[in-house]
């Protein structure tokens, strides 16, 4: 069993902790759906409209309507039908992901969604956590989403159990900056936090900035290579890892 000794666990979401079946069949679907619904009802909201405005000023906004300098009038309508189209490209903007964590927000307090977690996730999450071995979340979504999704999973609220939250403020999730400034922002050595992700480029951007780092293999990632296999830990779920505290 591979073992590692740390301050802080930092870990990925989709893929990781979620299976990727939740992010792109539950909640993407979701958001898609009540978009307009929920745009309808908040339009007149500064909030709302700050993030309409943020939307309207991405480059692919004049590319989804037609490329001229004419645009049309912003509508719930229109606003939702472009909303649509950045999920389908699976792009991680700013915006997009404010926005879409008000839509899942709706869903969370109706009982529409759960937060969905691996079966191991909870039980790690509280050794770890009696060891005295801090935990900060990483995610390309936001952190009001990351916050969410554990708050309310299938096995309760396991926030109690993570002391920080990141998303793509702190940086691009392949840009090994984005580590450096993780680490810097919870005052720690770099190579005091281990990263648990699925993704190898951000693995790579992990180790380049000093941290020890484990790929999870869970069902439904995309297959590893030999190659990564060689260059990283490899493990199939939390319970495979032993985690002592430095």
């Amino acid at each position: 069993m591979p073992e590692f000794t740390v301050n802080l666990v930092l870990s990925d979401i989709e893929g990781t902790t979620t299976s990727i079946s939740f992010v792109k069949d539950v909640l993407f679907p979701y958001a898609k759906t009540h978009t307009k619904a929920f745009l309808e009802e908040r339009w007149p909201d500064a909030e709302t409209q700050r993030i309409v405005q943020d939307l309207r000023k991405l480059p692919q906004y004049k590319e989804y309507f037609g490329g001229g300098d004419e645009q049309p009038a912003a509508s719930a309508g229109n606003i939702a039908s472009f909303v649509n189209f950045l999920i389908e490209k699976d792009l991680k903007l700013g915006p997009l992901k404010t926005l879409q964590g008000l839509v899942w927000e709706k869903g969370y307090a109706s009982g529409n969604i759960k937060g969905q977690v691996f079966a191991d996730v909870p039980g790690a999450f509280k050794r770890w956590h009696e060891a005295g071995i801090s935990i900060a979340i990483y995610s390309s979504g936001s952190v009001k989403a990351q916050q969410l999704l554990f708050g309310q999973t299938e096995f309760g609220n396991l926030l109690t159990y993570i002391s920080g939250h990141y998303d793509t403020a702190i940086g691009h999730k392949q840009e090994k900056e984005s580590y450096v400034n993780i680490a810097s922002d919870l005052a720690l050595s770099s190579k005091d936090i281990l990263f648990l992700t699925d993704v190898v480029k951000e693995a790579e951007a992990a180790r380049d900035a000093g941290m020890q780092v484990v790929i999870l293999n869970r069902p439904g990632n995309a297959p590893l290579t030999d190659d990564d296999k060689i260059a990283f830990t490899i493990a199939d779920t939390f319970d495979n890892l032993k985690i002592n505290l430095k």
